[in-house]
């Protein structure tokens, strides 16, 4: 058995604040991690991670600028899986990262998601549909709705998954250890 995690925030972008305005969610973003130190994670968002644009499938690090305010609130969720899930995932995600200039940010697709609305755009993905299309994929997951249908805040509501933290991302345990060594 293997592991994936499923890592929640709310940062102070332009979108993610207009998205906690419109929904009041606790967290407007969603990523897939491999590791249990979260060295790299997944998602559609900032390819670069400074400017909102472009936007699309990316590999996201709580060292990057984007993630540097500590105070941005983080839930981090395990979801055990089998050997042979957990290889269908990364193939997922490697395979989309390697044809990732053919791909775009969902924007229509989400603001339709918040309507209840489902849009599947070939090449195109938001946060939650990037993660939900990676785990319905690989079948580690069975969702409750359709991938373009699932906001980051669904996936608290999955019994299958098992909240491991809940704090501020300068809280998380593999960071503050990651501070210490870099300050000492």
């Amino acid at each position: 058995m293997k592991t994936l995690y499923l890592v929640l925030t709310r940062s102070t972008s332009v979108v993610s604040r207009l998205i906690h305005l419109a929904t009041d969610a606790d967290y407007t973003h969603i990523s897939l991690a491999f590791d249990k130190d979260l060295n790299c994670l997944y998602s559609s968002g900032r390819k670069n991670g400074k400017t909102m644009f472009p936007a699309g499938p990316c590999k996201e690090s709580f060292k990057n600028d984007f993630y540097k305010n500590g105070k941005i609130p983080c839930k981090v969720y395990e979801l055990p899986v089998s050997d042979e899930v957990y290889d269908l995932a990364k193939q997922e995600v490697n395979e989309i990262l390697k044809n990732a200039d053919e791909y775009h940010y969902n924007i229509i697709g989400l603001l339709l998601c918040r309507m209840q609305i489902s849009l599947n755009r070939e090449h195109h993905f938001f946060c939650s549909q990037f993660v939900s299309e990676v785990l319905e994929r690989s079948n580690a997951l069975n969702l409750p709705k359709a991938a373009s249908l699932m906001s980051p805040c669904d996936y608290m509501h999955l019994p299958e998954l098992k909240c491991c933290f809940e704090g501020c991302i300068e809280d998380l345990p593999v960071r503050r250890y990651a501070n210490s060594v870099v300050s000492a």
